[in-house]
């Protein structure tokens, strides 16, 4: 698996769209989050949705979830981040539809997929990822990739809700940073 190189030196919060930065019929897509929790790791679902890939990948190779803090954590539910201000309401400057695939649902814990508004074209940047199997949001969020290592770190993500008031001592888990890894689908050469 080879690293992606980031496209911006430091982190960036605003576009008005997303370059096309994968190719699905190349590549298989990982997500590496280093985390103020520690480690884990995401297959991404690029066949299945994506639109949503492609835009986390560009977010992502433009450092946009460095330093963003999980705003949401609700234990047997999911936790919640990708929204630069904290808050809840922000995200990268543009929005795009949901992508759902019938084969996908929200069945196993681990699933990543996109928060939104009320209105299905409202994905950005925000995400979550299950902690448990949650069907009643299977087939109205897009699922766009599945924990496959470190589940425990994501788990030992500390509950919360909301902005964090320094005053009272509190604090959230944060993203340190996203490293993207693409494998691909070619086969290797025998070298004999």
């Amino acid at each position: 698996m080879q690293a992606l190189d980031y496209l911006s030196d430091r982190p960036k919060q605003h576009f008005s769209q997303p370059q096309q930065v994968i190719e699905p019929d190349k590549y298989d897509y990982f997500a590496e989050f280093e985390t103020s929790k520690g480690r884990f790791r995401v297959e991404l679902f690029a066949k299945e949705a994506p639109v949503t890939v492609n835009s986390f990948v560009f977010l992502a190779l433009n450092r946009y979830f460095e330093g963003i803090v999980w705003h949401r954590v609700i234990p047997g539910f999911v936790a919640q981040t990708g929204d630069p201000t904290g808050t809840g309401t922000g995200g990268p400057g543009y929005r795009f539809g949901l992508e759902l695939a019938p084969h996908l649902n929200y069945d196993q814990k681990g699933r990543l997929g996109m928060a939104r508004t009320q209105d299905p074209g409202s994905n950005g940047s925000q995400f979550f990822i299950t902690f448990a199997p949650i069907p009643h949001l299977s087939q109205q969020y897009s699922i766009f990739g599945q924990v496959v290592e470190g589940m425990e770190v994501v788990e030992a993500i500390a509950p919360t809700e909301g902005v964090a008031n320094p005053a009272r001592g509190e604090a959230r888990d944060k993203i340190v940073s996203v490293k993207i890894l693409a494998k691909s689908k070619e086969p290797v050469a025998d070298s004999r």
